[in-house]
């Protein structure tokens, strides 16, 4: 079953490409994991809609993170903070992003 997690960031640019790439090392493991992006006013929407397992939080945005982890516990779903060494879109960004994915989906 195909396993969803969602980074809230800032404009959801830069992420959308961690995002894809992150999603694309998962294929190539063979792992049914998907990485998406939004922007942090979408963000609570998105937790609304519960359609995600993990939800994360971007270094530009954890100030936000409190108000965010409130909604989800509302849908029992996991938050984390993404540390800044995750969130560059090089190999060894990459796979700490899909390290901390899988500690955490």
């Amino acid at each position: 079953m195909m396993k969803k997690a969602l980074i809230i960031c800032a404009g959801g640019m830069s992420s959308s490409l961690i995002a894809k790439k992150t999603t694309d090392h998962f294929k190539a493991q063979g792992k049914d994991i998907e990485l998406d992006a939004t922007s942090q006013s979408q963000g609570a929407k998105m937790i609304e809609k519960d359609e995600f397992d993990l939800y994360m939080v971007s270094p530009q945005t954890k100030m936000y993170f409190n108000n965010l982890e409130k909604l989800t516990k509302k849908k029992n779903k996991p938050i984390v903070n993404i540390p800044p060494q995750a969130y560059v879109p090089i190999p060894m960004g990459i796979e700490k992003m899909a390290k901390l994915i899988e500690e955490n989906i």
